[in-house]
């Protein structure tokens, strides 16, 4: 296997004065406690997506926000192998006000909550319909939506963009393949992106392999001028640095590099 430094640097992007930005969601939160504690001790600002109801995810979603992790609501979508969502599920036969009442329940279930993406969901994130009752939802607390892209067809991040719900695209799996040298070559995929668009967002999950690989690579980032940022601040960067909610005060955006005893912040407005 590829040691972490074994990988030739890539030139940084052409923009002078770009620093590239990676976002890592970790999806799946709530029901396991040991890998869940170690992602929030974490020192960079992951962003933790909580499936609602789960045993542990108030405990580790107040702990989240305390430890200054983004979190996020995990919302089971109907998928077209027909696998059980449980609690909380989204399903295509279910009209507007159980799509409204359960998701909003959801929403109630996960402290500190601040957008939302989609577990599994290929089913329901084709359809315009259920999709937009999603977003009108969303649009009213107000959440962001992340498109977690588990099927080519997805209509999510355009229906959101539709109903003026801020919206982001997943980028890269992390792990669907649970070996370190899987995980390290979807790493390195991520890194890729964020220099040549400027950022990218990855997906993982609370797996060991996961937690491992992220307690290694994450602190080397800054050696090789790469931030880490939470969602929220992925967004900013990508849209001039404005307020996602004018109507809210937004906790203060501030993007690092991994070593905390290199803090950089990748600038924003004043009360951001």
């Amino acid at each position: 296997m590829a040691a972490w430094g074994d990988q030739p640097p890539l030139p940084a992007r052409a923009d002078e004065g770009v620093q590239p930005t990676i976002a890592i969601i970790i999806d799946d939160m709530g029901a396991n406690a040991v890998e869940g504690k170690r992602l929030i001790r974490l020192e960079q600002p992951l962003t933790l997506a909580f499936l609602p109801y789960r045993r542990h995810t108030r405990e580790l979603a107040t702990s989240a926000h305390r430890h200054h992790k983004e979190v996020m609501l995990h919302a089971p979508m109907d998928n077209t192998r027909h696998i059980g969502l449980g609690a909380g599920g989204l399903t295509a036969d279910m009209d507007r006000p159980a799509i409204t009442a359960t998701l909003r329940q959801s929403l109630r279930a996960v402290p500190y909550v601040q957008g939302v993406n989609n577990h599994m969901g290929s089913l329901l994130t084709q359809l315009p319909e259920p999709m937009a009752w999603v977003m009108e939802e969303l649009r009213e607390h107000p959440l962001y939506f992340v498109d977690s892209r588990t099927i080519a067809s997805t209509i999510a991040g355009r229906t959101a963009a539709e109903n003026d719900v801020p919206t982001l695209t997943r980028d890269v799996f992390l792990d669907h393949e649970q070996t370190e040298e899987f995980v390290h070559q979807q790493f390195q995929l991520l890194i890729r992106k964020a220099r040549e668009n400027g950022t990218a967002i990855a997906i993982g999950h609370p797996h060991t392999v996961t937690v491992d690989y992220l307690e290694k690579a994450l602190p080397e980032l800054d050696e090789q001028g790469i931030a880490v940022a939470t969602v929220s601040a992925v967004w900013a960067i990508r849209n001039g640095n404005r307020q996602m909610f004018a109507e809210r005060e937004n906790p203060e955006i501030i993007p690092t590099v991994a070593n905390k005893s290199e803090h950089q912040a990748i600038s924003a407005p004043e009360g951001h």
